[in-house]
C-alpha cells in the first residue's frame, strides 16, 4: 500500500516530477471544467428542455454520475503517474488498455482544433464590444454571419492557441496553476457583476422564475438523457484532462475534497451563468432555447439596449474568453504530456509542435462553420463532423473506458482513491454498475440510436 505521508517522486514521463499545490490542483481542474459549455450550451439546452426542472435534473446527474467518474479519472492519473495511455498500462498487466487510453489523448487533440475556433470568436467579440464596433450595426445576425463566413476566425483561433501554448510552455506550477489562480477569481468577479446587472433589468424576475422554479411536467426521458450528457461533459470527463491533471496531484492531497470542490465550482458556474442569461433573455424578449445564436446574436442586441451596454457586453465576452481559455489549457496539456513521454521531447518542443498541428487541423473547422469555404460531407460541415465525432463518440467511449477500468480491471483503485469506508462501497457501486449503463445510454442517444423512442 502506498504511504500516504510521503510524496512518491513522479517519473519523467509525468512531467519531470511537476506537482500542483492543493489549491492549484482545484483551480486548474475547475478551470478545465468551467468552459464555454456552461455559458454557451447550458443556457440554451436548459431553455429548450424544461428550464428549472432540467437544471434540477442536471444537478442530480452531476452528483450521481459526474462526481464518481471524475473521482475515477483523478485516481487513474495519480496512480499511474504518466500520460493517459501510460497510466492505464502501469496500473494493469492486461494488454490493450494503453491503446484504449490513447483514444483519450486523441479526443482533446481533436476537440481543441474546433474548440479554439469558438474561443477565437469570444476574443473577437470582446475586442469589438469594448471598442463599440459591435454595436455600430443593429443587424447582429448579419454581423455574426459576416464574421464567421470570412477567414478572420482563422487568425483569432491562432491567437487563442498562442495564448494557450504560452501558459502550457511555462509548466504545471508556473503555467497552468498560476494562470488558473488568476483567471478563476477573475471569472467569479465578472460573473457576480453581470448577475447583479441582469437581475436589475426590468422583467428579469420572469427569467429567474423560469430558471429556478421547476415545473416537473416539462421533464421527459429525452431531457433527462441530455441533462446526464451535459453533466458528464461539463466536468471535462472522458477526454483525459482529469487523468493528466491527476498525475500532478501529490499523494498527500485528498482526491475526495478535490472532486467535491470541482463539482461545486462547476455547479456554481452553471447557476451564475443561468442567472445572467435567463433574466437578460426574458427582459428583452429573447427566446432562451434558440441555440448558439443566443450568445453571439441575441445577447449583443440586449446589451445594445442597456445603459453602458458596450461595457457590460465587453465584460460578458471577456468572461466567455476567460472560460474558453481555462478549458483550452486543460485540453492542450493532454497531448503535450503524451508526446513528452512517448518521444522524450522537451516541454517547449512538445507544445510548439502539437499547437501547430492543432492549428493546421483547425483551419477547415474555422472556415467551414460559416461557409467561407464549403467543406461538408453528408449535410454536415467539417466543424460539425469534428464536434460530432469528439463530443458524441470519443467522449462517451472514454467515459466507458474509465468506469470499466476502475470498476472491474484495476484492483487497487480503492486504495489509491483514499475514499473513506463509509463512502467506498457507494463510489464503487456507482462506478461499476450505474455510471457505465448511463454513459452507454448517453452514447446511444447522442448517436441517434434511441431516436425512435422520442418520436411523437
Amino acid at each position: 500500500m502506498v504511504d500516504q505521508n510521503k510524496s512518491a517522486p513522479a517519473p519523467e514521463s509525468a512531467g519531470g516530477g511537476e506537482r500542483f499545490s492543493q489549491s492549484g490542483f482545484i483551480f486548474a481542474a475547475i478551470g478545465s471544467a468551467v468552459g464555454l459549455g456552461n455559458m454557451w450550451k447550458f443556457p440554451y439546452i436548459t431553455g429548450k428542455y424544461g428550464g428549472a426542472a432540467f437544471f434540477l435534473m442536471f444537478i442530480v446527474c452531476l452528483l450521481a454520475v459526474g462526481l464518481p467518474v471524475l473521482m475515477a479519472e483523478l485516481t487513474i492519473g495519480r496512480g499511474g503517474r504518466g500520460s493517459v495511455s501510460t497510466s492505464f498500462n502501469r496500473l494493469t498487466k492486461k494488454k490493450g488498455w494503453g491503446t484504449l487510453g490513447f483514444l483519450m489523448v486523441l479526443a482533446p487533440f481533436l476537440i481543441l482544433s474546433f474548440y479554439a475556433v469558438i474561443a477565437g470568436w469570444t476574443l473577437y467579440y470582446a475586442v469589438q464590444s469594448f471598442s463599440g464596433n459591435l454595436f455600430s450595426n443593429s443587424d447582429y445576425s448579419a454581423t455574426f454571419g459576416s464574421f464567421i463566413g470570412s477567414w478572420q476566425p482563422v487568425w483569432w483561433m491562432l491567437l487563442a492557441l498562442v495564448l494557450t501554448a504560452f501558459v502550457i510552455i511555462k509548466g504545471v506550477s508556473s503555467g497552468i496553476e498560476k494562470f488558473n489562480k488568476i483567471l478563476i477569481p477573475g471569472l467569479v468577479i465578472l460573473l457576480v457583476a453581470l448577475v447583479i446587472r441582469a437581475l436589475t433589468l426590468k422583467g428579469a424576475g420572469d427569467g429567474v422564475s423560469f430558471f429556478l422554479e421547476p415545473d416537473f411536467s416539462k421533464l421527459t426521458a429525452q431531457s433527462a438523457l441530455i441533462a446526464l450528457g451535459h453533466a458528464f461533459f461539463s466536468l471535462s470527463l472522458g477526454m483525459g484532462t482529469m487523468i493528466t491533471y491527476g498525475a500532478y496531484v501529490d499523494k498527500r492531497q485528498s482526491l475526495g475534497v478535490g472532486t467535491m470542490a470541482i463539482g461545486l465550482g462547476d455547479l456554481l458556474y452553471a447557476l451564475l451563468a443561468g442567472l445572467i442569461i435567463f433574466p437578460t433573455s426574458f427582459a428583452f424578449g429573447i427566446e432562451p432555447g434558440q441555440g448558439p445564436g443566443l450568445v453571439f446574436v441575441a445577447l449583443p442586441a440586449a446589451f445594445a439596449a442597456m445603459p453602458f451596454g458596450s461595457l457590460f457586453g465587453g465584460l460578458f465576452f471577456v468572461l466567455l474568453a476567460f472560460a474558453a481559455l481555462t478549458s483550452t489549457v486543460g485540453l492542450l496539456e493532454v497531448p503535450v504530456a503524451f508526446v513528452r513521454e512517448r518521444f522524450g521531447w522537451s516541454r517547449g518542443k512538445s507544445v510548439i509542435i502539437i499547437t501547430l498541428l492543432i492549428f493546421i487541423i483547425g483551419i477547415p473547422s474555422a472556415v467551414s462553420v460559416g461557409g467561407a469555404v464549403d467543406i461538408s460531407f453528408g449535410h454536415k460541415t467539417f466543424f460539425d463532423w469534428m464536434d460530432f465525432i469528439c463530443s458524441y463518440i470519443l467522449l462517451p467511449v472514454g467515459g466507458l473506458i474509465v468506469t470499466i477500468f476502475v470498476g472491474w480491471i484495476w484492483r487497487d483503485a480503492a486504495k489509491e482513491a483514499g475514499v473513506k469506508s463509509s463512502w467506498l462501497y457507494v463510489w464503487l457501486f456507482m462506478v461499476r454498475y450505474i455510471a457505465p449503463i448511463l454513459v452507454l445510454l448517453v452514447l446511444l442517444h447522442s448517436t441517434g440510436a434511441l431516436d425512435f423512442l422520442f418520436k411523437e
